[in-house]
């Protein structure tokens, strides 16, 4: 999986539709190898980032839990101290 794609769900506030999109273009450059695409694949990049966009915004209104949204500003701590621990061997 794309490092860089993070966990969209159960947030407060909400993903945003940019943050959306940013996952799906990572999705999309992970799927294709491409981190820019040529002229001739443009077309086809934009449109599968288009579509895993609009899926991705669907999965997202569509999931349900009974677990309280989790706070961004907490997560990212707890994400960079873990990582911190992790790259500091």
């Amino acid at each position: 999986m794309c490092r860089n794609i993070k966990t969209l769900y159960n947030f407060e506030p909400p993903a945003t539709g940019d943050e959306v999109r940013a996952a799906a273009l990572q999705f999309v450059r992970k799927v294709s190898g491409f981190n820019k695409p040529s002229k001739v694949n443009e077309a086809a990049f934009n449109a599968a980032v288009d579509e895993i966009t609009a899926a991705a915004t669907r999965l997202l209104a569509a999931l349900e839990t009974t677990a309280p949204p989790k706070n961004r500003e907490a997560e990212t701590v707890r994400l960079r101290a873990r990582s911190a621990q992790r790259f500091a061997k």
